[in-house]
């Protein structure tokens, strides 16, 4: 499997906890039309947290920095194997520059009681919320045709 990174931006309460997330529409590509964190594949020769910040740079013109590893997530896509995928899914609450839209993503703020589940990928409800109250997390998704889960498994655990 390849690796890939998602970042999520993040922004706090004075008492630290996560009110807004930062996502993003895809535009082209994989995912298209879905709402998802920024991120990528990995280069070679090239860190997983210095992929999660270029494609940061590339996609929604922010430098993010003190970036925390909440996700490994396992993606495989047995109709076709090309897609699959680990993701290391990363939060940041410190970035430099504005979120603005690319020719792949367009970024926008959205409460935490209000992500758009329904325009995401469908793993996303079972494994973001327990990211944003805190949890690191481990999964795996099979996917069907259509974006159908055939197959989950989904464990907070305390390291990455």
């Amino acid at each position: 499997m390849r690796d890939a990174t998602v970042l999520l931006l993040v922004k706090r309460s004075k008492q630290k906890k996560i009110e807004k997330i930062l996502l993003a529409m895809k535009k082209r590509g994989f995912g298209e039309g879905k709402w998802n964190g920024v991120g990528g594949k990995v280069k070679d020769g090239e860190s997983i947290e210095e992929a999660a910040i270029r494609e940061a740079c590339e996609e929604i013109s922010v430098i993010a920095s003190n970036l925390a590893k909440v996700a490994i997530l396992d993606f495989s896509f047995p109709l076709n194997p090309k897609w699959d995928q680990t993701v290391h899914v990363y939060i940041s609450d410190i970035w430099e520059g504005a979120p603005t839209e690319s020719e792949e993503m367009n970024p926008k703020w959205f409460n935490i009681n209000e992500i758009p589940f329904g325009n995401m990928w469908p793993d996303d409800f079972h494994w973001l919320p327990k990211v944003l109250d805190g949890n690191k997390v481990k999964g795996m998704f099979s996917f069907l045709e259509g974006d159908v889960i055939d197959k989950m498994e989904i464990k907070c655990v305390g390291f990455l």
